[in-house]
């Protein structure tokens, strides 16, 4: 799926030849030249994931790795180094600084945007291009349909969100806080009881099928989704 993409890299052909290969990927790149730059850049709207070069003037890229992923607003963005240094012990340096994966100089296209796709599938499983059933319930993420015996099951934008997010993630417990980043996005300032509201939607449009009962409550932490029957009630 397209994703937006930053790339922070200081050698302005480098960067070219990455942003160029991301767009024909149908990525939407943007690009910085410092760590500082990124960092406004960051600050003003996250991106779906970091190309991080790691030699960079000023602030080091392992160090602004490790600022954002120390950073409530920031920490859940992929990070993939991009670096000439192929020793062992960089390697070890910039995963432990927060990074998701590292690629060594020179790298092909390919590559790169292969492991763009297999960290973002890791990190951001709820936009899977597979379809996804449990239950007898079953969405389709490609075509944006959910369906049950066949029949369709109308949903409205957030609620398809928040239902993709709870099959591609079952049997954890999140809290409203958790669920307002995952679903909404961490940038996104409005109530936490929102959640209430469209959890309460989505449980009524699965009642047609007789889903409802997966979504349910944990008193006093948050929602799951569970094929087993729950003692907690439902709100």
């Amino acid at each position: 799926m397209p994703a937006t993409i930053l790339v922070v890299e200081d050698e302005p052909a480098i960067q070219e030849l990455v942003t160029c290969n991301l767009r024909l990927a149908g990525h939407h790149p943007l690009s910085a030249l410092s760590a500082e730059e990124a960092l406004d850049m960051v600050n003003n709207a996250l991106p779906d994931l970091i190309l991080l070069d790691w030699l960079l003037p000023g602030m080091s890229g392992v160090e602004f790795a490790r600022r954002l992923k120390t950073n409530h607003y920031t920490r859940s963005v992929p990070i993939i180094m991009l670096t000439a240094r192929a020793d062992e012990n960089d390697k070890i340096t910039g995963l432990e600084a927060g990074a998701d994966d590292y690629i060594a100089k020179p790298f092909s296209p390919r590559e790169l945007v292969a492991r763009i796709k297999a960290v973002m599938r890791r990190n951001t499983p709820e936009t899977t291009d597979y379809r996804v059933e449990i239950a007898g319930l079953c969405l389709d993420p490609v075509s944006h349909r959910v369906t049950t015996a066949g029949q369709p099951v109308e949903l409205g934008p957030t609620e398809f969100r928040l239902l993709l997010f709870f099959m591609t993630h079952p049997e954890r417990v999140y809290s409203r806080a958790q669920l307002l980043d995952q679903v909404w996005g961490s940038h996104v300032f409005v109530e936490d009881r929102t959640v209430d509201v469209h959890i309460r939607r989505l449980r009524l449009a699965l009642a047609t099928g007789g889903h409802d009962y997966l979504i349910q409550t944990v008193r006093s932490v948050g929602y799951r989704l569970s094929v087993s029957k729950a003692n907690d009630s439902l709100l």
